[in-house]
């Protein structure tokens, strides 16, 4: 239902048939190429959602393991996940991976500072950018318990050819961008405005 399409297909099914075999009378919707179509989409979209849901619980097992609450635990991963791509997070951009305020985001910061899981240093030219590292000490621990991850995400994606590779790389980009987009048009404002009763 997510995607457009109710259960059983895209309810074109029982369209006269145009000469293509795309329709015909009296045949079900999952038998024409539309309403196959839309089934495949959906077990896509709803795979995507079933692994956003076990990554979550996965760092929330994290947040459990290191005695964090889920959102500390949830901005700790984006902090050592942009550190390990070379372009580590300031606060302003970490606010806005987790979702949270200024305000909110300091208050998190401060906690995870405390607990010896970050440091904050200024390594721009300009002395106010403050840039958000990881703790010497917390980085053993996260690869430590990330290593499992790493090491199945890699065998499973070896099972694919590079070119299968960009296919995937490509679609996730699009989705990306497609949900950038309506975060900031159609639901800026939190979401569209209800019908009215």
């Amino acid at each position: 239902m997510a995607n457009g399409h109710a259960a059983d297909g895209d309810g074109n099914g029982d369209r006269e048939s145009d000469g293509s075999g795309r329709g015909g009378s009296g045949s079900g919707n999952g038998d024409s190429a539309a309403g196959r179509e839309a089934v495949r989409v959906d077990r896509v979209m709803d795979g995507l959602r079933a692994f956003g849901a076990n990554y979550t619980e996965f760092t929330r097992r994290f947040a459990t393991w290191l005695g964090l609450h889920s959102t500390d635990a949830a901005a700790l991963v984006e902090i050592l996940y942009a550190e390990d791509q070379g372009t580590p997070l300031s606060p302003a951009r970490l606010s806005e991976r987790v979702s949270l305020s200024s305000g909110a985001t300091a208050i998190l910061l401060k906690r995870l500072e405390q607990a010896g899981h970050i440091v904050r240093t200024r390594e721009s030219a300009d002395r106010r950018v403050v840039t958000l590292r990881s703790s010497p000490d917390i980085r053993p621990r996260a690869i430590a318990f990330f290593g499992p991850y790493s090491e199945r995400m890699a065998e499973a994606m070896a099972a694919y050819s590079p070119q299968e590779i960009q296919h995937f790389e490509n679609f996730l980009g699009t989705l990306r961008t497609t949900m950038d987009a309506l975060l900031a048009h159609e639901y800026e404002g939190g979401g569209p405005t209800p019908p009215a009763p």
